[in-house]
């Protein structure tokens, strides 16, 4: 954790905008956890609000533009341009790049692992699957890296929280795995994973520019919400993440570009390495 900054007298409760998923809610006490141990007296409030995302789940995530235009975000952001809540939490891979004006992400929480990993019914991961089955994924990034290491499979679209997508997979006579976050089974604990479904990291898939990521937004002439916001931020994580997020952002894609990052600091420097994915090959791969 970063050095703290004075605690202000001026500020003792602060509201943080969520969605109402499990994931989120997880996300969101997470928040609150670090900022209690940051600030003792402060009182935090968790104030849920429904997205376009929560609310359709007819809209497919691999359409162009959905991520683009904040299925996940907007209606936390308009909550904040309101002066309803002071900061909303959010998965850093589904904030867009360009965020509305007078907004600003204002902390960035240490990473968790960064990584894909497949839900399967059976062993031995992606290989292990058989021949000409179906794997369900809402990712164009995911879906094309899948083909590119098993041209044979089929995927389709899964849309839901992590449990009803687990539950679909599970009661499904049709699919054979799926793909989700690392992170999210991390935060979410492995008893979520049901009996038969076994779990295994795709370690040759690139992630999402800022997944694992936690990013907390708020207004940017907010000073007393920054200044608090500050001492839950993580300065390494935060340069990582802004790496991938500028690399898809000078690309002049958005959120469903299919573009897989990884930047780590090695030796003081920042390295990052990067594909586009597209019909189930390798458009183009960082050196």
């Amino acid at each position: 954790m970063d050095a703290q900054p004075p605690y202000s007298d001026t500020l003792k409760k602060i509201i943080l905008g969520t969605r109402g998923s499990d994931l989120a809610l997880v996300q969101t006490r997470e928040t609150a956890s670090r900022l209690r141990l940051a600030y003792p007296g402060l009182e935090i409030e968790e104030r849920i609000i429904k997205t376009t995302g929560d609310k359709r789940l007819d809209v497919s995530l691999s359409a162009p533009g959905s991520l683009d235009k904040g299925l996940f975000t907007k209606e936390l952001e308009e909550a904040l341009l309101r002066g309803e809540i002071h900061a909303a939490v959010h998965s850093l891979k589904d904030l867009p790049t360009e965020l509305p004006p007078k907004l600003v992400v204002g902390a960035i929480l240490e990473r968790e692992e960064d990584s894909d990993c497949l839900a399967s019914k059976y062993d031995g991961g992606w290989q292990g699957l058989p021949l000409g089955t179906i794997v369900a994924t809402s990712s164009l990034r995911r879906k094309n890296q899948l083909l590119l290491l098993r041209p044979d499979l089929q995927t389709v679209e899964i849309r839901g929280n992590m449990g009803t997508r687990l539950r679909k997979l599970l009661e499904s006579d049709t699919l054979s795995a799926l793909i989700l976050a690392k992170a999210a089974i991390n935060r979410l604990g492995q008893d979520l994973i049901p009996e038969g479904i076994r779990v295994t990291v795709i370690e040759e898939m690139l992630p999402a520019p800022g997944q694992g990521a936690i990013g907390i937004e708020c207004l940017e002439d907010d000073t007393e919400t920054l200044r608090i916001l500050a001492a839950i931020h993580h300065e390494e994580t935060a340069r990582c993440v802004n790496a991938e997020r500028d690399f898809l952002k000078n690309l002049g894609g958005g959120c469903s570009l299919p573009l897989g990052t990884r930047a780590i600091i090695k030796d003081g420097k920042i390295h990052l390495r990067a594909a586009l994915f597209q019909n189930g090959r390798v458009e183009w791969l960082t050196p």
